[in-house]
């Protein structure tokens, strides 16, 4: 499915809808070239989820973890741009900072990837001559509730 992402607020309105169907075990995997919106998008499905404050990129962090009262479920922001094989994921423990929690990840296919989890919403972000597209393909549980 094509979503065409003129400006900020549609941007806004897709992290939102995105916000309002999340659960725990959910990864939302933001992939596309370096300005594409990943982490704009990110940002936006924070908001989404209650978080007021300025949410910094995980760039050089690489996870950055949020926790309620601040947003409704315990969600991690992933950027694996950084890291140079999928295997490292696993190294910074990956795996147990997702339990219990939702995930964005950015530059996804640096970690090996998440499209094969049924709990996997796939945003690829492309920039286009009116703004942005997100192409989105959903995991089997992501099936009726997509946004």
């Amino acid at each position: 499915m094509k979503v065409p992402l003129p400006d900020l607020a549609a941007t806004g309105g897709l992290g939102t809808a995105i916000a309002a169907r999340l659960r725990a075990g959910d990864v939302v995997a933001l992939s596309g070239g370096l300005g594409a919106g990943k982490t704009t998008l990110a940002r936006a499905i924070l908001a989404g989820l209650g978080y007021n404050g300025e949410a910094p990129s995980p760039s050089f962090a690489i996870i950055e973890t949020y926790d309620p009262p601040a947003v409704r479920l315990p969600l991690v922001h992933a950027d694996f741009y950084r890291l140079e094989r999928p295997e490292e994921a696993e190294e910074i423990g990956l795996d147990d900072y997702r339990r219990g929690a939702a995930l964005i990840a950015e530059w996804p296919e640096h970690a090996g990837g998440f499209a094969h989890e049924p709990a996997c919403l796939s945003i690829r972000l492309e920039t286009a001559e009116t703004g942005r597209i997100a192409i989105v393909e959903a995991g089997a549980d992501w099936l009726g509730r997509l946004p």
